[in-house]
């Protein structure tokens, strides 16, 4: 039986960059395309999506960060942003885009290959496929959808599945750690920033008030908790 190969969209300019990051990609086992320029990455979405897509910021046609608006609005195909900046107002403008990750140049390969097999293993069917209700959130892992009051919220990959992991732990403390883990990288390392960036993402999608959040709350310290149905409950009785 022959494997499909997952298929890696590379849009990079720099030859002495993409070609050997292809060539290691396929030792990998991935099946990598290199575009060189925005106008050709679009033609490659065109014809096929990828199922991952490893995307340079500064591109002779443009800005990555464009490809990346542009592609989140029709997928949730993850995206990987490359980029020389490392700038942190350039890690929050690339994710706020919906990427999912973000490496500065220059990065190891290694390292590079990891990020992207952990992002597609979260890409994967979650094992419990159960809808989850608390309060007037509702999220189906089944079709990855999120609705508040039976409205649609629009959410990125990555904060899908922060959210996920919160509210099948509902009304448990998940310390920032474990998060980092299951939602990023098993090896990740350095400051966490990215994480309070994305809960601030969550609170102003969801609550009503996200200087005062109900649902997603901060144990300083620690981590963060998602309300219980019990909470809810508890509150619609205290406000009745």
């Amino acid at each position: 039986m022959t494997l499909v190969k997952p298929r890696i969209l590379v849009v990079e300019d720099e030859q002495a960059i993409a070609e050997p990051l292809a060539e290691s990609l396929e030792r990998e086992g991935f099946a990598p395309e290199v575009a060189s320029t925005l106008a050709v990455a679009r033609e490659a979405c065109a014809r096929q999506l990828p199922d991952l897509i490893l995307l340079d910021v500064m591109l002779p046609d443009g800005d990555g960060r464009d490809l990346a608006r542009d592609i989140r609005k029709q997928s949730g195909v993850p995206i990987i942003m490359l980029t020389a900046r490392g700038e942190e107002i350039d890690r929050v403008l690339g994710l706020e885009l919906g990427a999912d990750d973000y490496v500065v140049k220059p990065f190891s390969v290694r390292e590079l290959t990891a990020r992207i097999r952990a992002i597609m293993r979260r890409g994967k069917p979650p094992e419990r496929r159960v809808a989850i209700e608390v309060g007037a959130i509702r999220l189906d892992p089944a079709s990855r959808s999120v609705t508040k009051e039976g409205q649609a919220v629009d959410m990125a990959a990555r904060e899908f599945d922060l959210l996920h992991l919160l509210m099948a732990n509902a009304g448990e403390v998940i310390r920032r750690e474990q998060i980092m883990d299951e939602v990023w990288d098993p090896h990740w390392f350095g400051p966490t920033k990215t994480l309070d960036v994305h809960i601030s993402w969550l609170r102003k999608k969801l609550e009503d008030d996200p200087a005062r959040p109900r649902y997603i709350t901060t144990v300083r310290g620690v981590g963060f908790r998602f309300a219980s149905t019990g909470d809810m409950s508890s509150e619609d009785t205290s406000t009745g």
